[in-house]
C-alpha cells in the first residue's frame, strides 16, 4: 500500500545503493578493540574493569545509574590493556577501554535468555542489553519503550526508511532475517500490549517490500506501508506523518501522539537478545564510497578500529580525501582511522577529493530553495545568519531546536553555504545560555 500523506520539504537525493545485494560478511575478530563508555544519547558509563583484567564476550565494561544511558559490554574475550581519555569526532575526549584479543570468544558465564513477566522487567532487560537506536542516532531503546504516564501508546512503528544515500544496512537486515524482524515486533507487541504496527519502507526498495509483506502477511496487526523515496522520508517526525497522518507538535515526542518508532535493525536485536540473552556486541556496518575498493556489508564487532575494517575489507584505491561514519547528509567526518566502530555506525564512506572537499559558498542570493527543502518549515537562511552573530533570541525566535540536521537545506543552497553546521553551532548556543541561566 502507499499511504497518502507525504511530508512537504525535502530533497530527491541520489540512492548510490550499489552494496544492496552485497550479503553481510562477519569480519574476522581484530588483534584489539577500544570500547568508548559513551556511545548513546545521554549519561556516560562508569568502567567496572581496570588495566590487567580478563574480560570475556558480553562482559560489562561499564554502566551508571543514571536512567538516560545505556550499558557497555564487551565484544571480546581479552585482556584489558589500557582504560583512559581518548579523543572523537566532535571534540569530546571519552573514556576508553582497551582489550587486546586471545582469539578465543569465551562468553561471559552470566550470558542467559532474559527472564521477565512485566512490562517494566521487559524494559530492564532491554536496558541491561545495552540496545541504542542502531538507525545512527543512538537513543536508548529503553527510553523509548518507556513513555511517560498518561501517553497511551498504540501505534509500534518500524523504521525500514533508510534515505540516506550509500546505507544498506537495514535493508539486508530484512533481506536477510526478516523473520527475525517479526519476532522482535511480535515480542514488543506482546510485552508493551500494543495492537497496531506499521513498517515503512522507500519504493525504491521493492524487494525488501516484498519481503516484508510476505512475512507480515502471517499477523493481522502487522502492516507494510510503501513510502515515496525522499530524503528524510526515514526521520522520525516525517516517518510518522507519513504512515499514520498524525503530526508530532514542536517540542514534543512521538509518545505525545501515542507513537514509539524503532529501527528495523533494533526490532530484529530484540528477537535476538531475547533467545541469547547476548547484548548489543556487534553492527551491520555498509563499507563503500568512491575510494573504496570493495563496497560491502560487513558484520563488525563494537570497538574495532576502522582501519582493520577498511583493511578486512580490501582497503583503497586510492588515498581517500575524507572518511564518514554515516552517510553523506548526516554522517560525521573522522579524523583518524584508529577511532572505532560504535553501536550506532551504520556506514563507513570514504572518499576521493572530488567528492570530498567542500565547495566554495558565496553570498545568499535569497532564493528560498532552503525554505522550501527543510523538512521541518523552519527558516534556514535565518537560522544560519543569527547563528553567525551569536543572536541566541532570535534563533529561539525562529525555532531552531526543531532543526532535525538532515542538511536537506544546504543540500538545496546554489550558493553553496554551509547552513547545517551553522545551524547546529546554533543549538549549541542556545544550550549553552540556557545551562548558564538563560530562558
Amino acid at each position: 500500500m502507499l499511504f497518502k500523506s507525504m511530508f512537504k520539504g525535502g530533497v530527491n537525493a541520489p540512492h548510490f545503493k550499489r552494496t544492496q545485494d552485497c550479503e553481510t560478511v562477519r569480519m574476522k575478530v581484530p588483534e584489539k578493540v577500544v570500547i568508548p563508555m559513551l556511545q548513546h544519547i545521554g549519561a556516560p558509563c562508569e568502567p567496572s574493569v581496570q588495566k590487567g583484567d580478563e574480560v570475556k564476550v558480553g562482559q560489562i565494561l561499564g554502566n551508571t545509574e543514571k536512567f538516560v544511558s545505556a550499558p557497555v559490554h564487551s565484544s571480546v574475550s581479552g585482556t584489558v590493556t589500557d582504560v583512559s581519555p581518548r579523543l572523537y569526532a566532535g571534540g569530546v575526549y571519552i573514556t576508553s577501554v582497551e582489550i587486546k584479543t586471545d582469539g578465543k570468544q569465551e562468553v561471559d558465564k552470566s550470558i542467559e535468555p532474559p527472564k521477565y513477566s512485566t512490562s517494566e522487567e521487559f524494559i530492564g532487560a532491554i536496558r541491561k542489553s545495552g540496545l541504542v537506536g542502531l538507525g545512527g542516532a543512538g537513543f536508548p531503546a529503553h527510553i523509548k519503550l518507556s513513555p511517560p504516564q498518561g501517553k497511551k501508546i498504540d501505534t509500534l512503528i518500524i523504521n525500514a526508511a533508510e534515505c540516506e544515500p550509500f546505507i544498506t544496512s537495514d535493508y539486508r537486515e530484512i533481506i536477510e532475517n526478516s523473520w527475525n524482524v517479526l519476532n522482535g515486533i511480535n515480542i514488543v507487541m506482546e510485552a508493551l500490549k500494543i495492537n497496531n504496527v506499521i513498517i515503512g519502507i522507500e519504493d525504491n526498495k521493492p524487494q525488501a517490500i516484498k519481503e516484508m509483506t510476505n512475512v507480515a502477511s502471517k499477523s493481522d496487526k502487522v502492516n507494510v506501508v510503501k513510502l515515496k523515496s525522499r530524503y528524510p522520508q526515514g526521520a522520525e517526525k516525517m516517518l510518522i506523518y507519513a504512515t499514520t497522518g498524525r503530526k508530532v507538535p514542536s517540542g514534543k515526542l512521538p509518545s505525545d501522539v501515542g507513537v514509539i518508532v524503532m529501527n528495523v535493525n533494533s526490532i530484529s536485536f530484540i528477537s535476538e537478545y531475547i533467545k541469547t540473552g547476548m547484548p548489543l556486541i556487534k553492527k551491520r556496518v555498509t563499507v563503500d564510497g568512491t575510494a573504496v575498493n570493495n563496497p560491502s556489508n560487513l558484520e563488525v564487532l563494537i570497538g574495532t578500529s576502522l582501519s582493520d575494517v577498511f583493511e578486512f575489507n580490501g582497503g583503497f584505491k586510492v588515498p581517500p580525501v575524507k572518511v564518514l561514519m554515516g552517510g553523506p547528509m548526516m554522517g560525521i567526518a573522522q579524523f583518524s582511522l584508529e577511532t572505532s566502530v560504535l553501536k550506532h555506525t551504520n556506514a563507513l564512506l570514504a572518499f576521493e577529493e572530488k567528492e570530498a572537499v567542500l565547495p566554495k559558498s558565496s553570498a545568499c542570493i535569497r532564493c528560498g530553495r532552503c525554505v522550501k527543502a527543510c523538512p521541518m518549515n523552519l527558516l534556514p537562511l535565518y537560522l544560519n545568519t543569527n547563528a553567525l552573530k551569536e543572536n541566541i533570541e532570535e534563533l529561539k525566535k525562529y525555532h531552531v531546536n526543531d532543526c532535525i540536521e538532515c542538511g536537506s537545506c544546504s543540500y538545496a543552497c546554489p550558493a553553496k553555504i554551509h547552513l547545517v553546521q551553522s545551524i547546529r553551532l546554533g543549538k549549541t548556543q542556545v544550550r549553552q545560555a540556557t545551562s548558564k541561566g538563560g530562558k
